[in-house]
């Protein structure tokens, strides 16, 4: 298991960021497909669809771990009319952006190390690590429950 990973986390005051965008996705595997559309809409609009490729594939990795192993066993006492909410979160400052997925686990992700590259999963936090910047997680206090996985890519100087 990893421990809380909160450093490159750019400081989460509000007033700093430049963009943010912000989705509710549904606790089903077409939410990745959801999430990607919902990337790509953002970065298009922010200038940044040159970088859609690395944040697209890091977007799929961290909704797929919220959606196979943040949300809880469905059971007779949990409708699946009330699916725990799994969030994607976009936030851009001048040179980072910040691809945060929140999901109602309290669980660390873990980190698989495998050799295997041609397995069908294990590979997601190695690929959100080759791919982005940094990256971490962070349980959530006061009213909100579970976590939030982040990865942060940095962007060039505006011209």
């Amino acid at each position: 298991m990893l421990e809380p990973l909160r450093q490159g986390l750019p400081p989460l005051d509000p007033a700093a960021v430049s963009s943010a965008a912000s989705c509710a996705l549904p606790a089903r595997y077409e939410a990745v497909r959801e999430a990607r559309q919902f990337t790509r809409t953002a970065l298009d609009r922010w200038e940044l669809g040159d970088r859609f490729e690395d944040v697209c594939l890091v977007v799929s990795e961290l909704v797929t771990n919220a959606l196979r192993h943040g949300l809880p066993t469905p059971s007779p006492e949990h409708s699946c009319d009330h699916d725990p909410p799994v969030r994607l979160h976009l936030l851009k400052w001048t040179g980072r952006l910040v691809c945060a997925v929140r999901d109602p686990s309290r669980e660390s992700p873990v980190a698989r190390e495998t050799d295997d590259f041609s397995a069908e999963s294990g590979r997601g936090l190695f690929l959100v690590d080759s791919f982005s910047d940094s990256w971490g997680w962070h349980p959530l206090t006061g009213s909100l429950n579970g976590k939030v996985v982040w990865a942060l890519f940095r962007l060039p100087p505006a011209e």
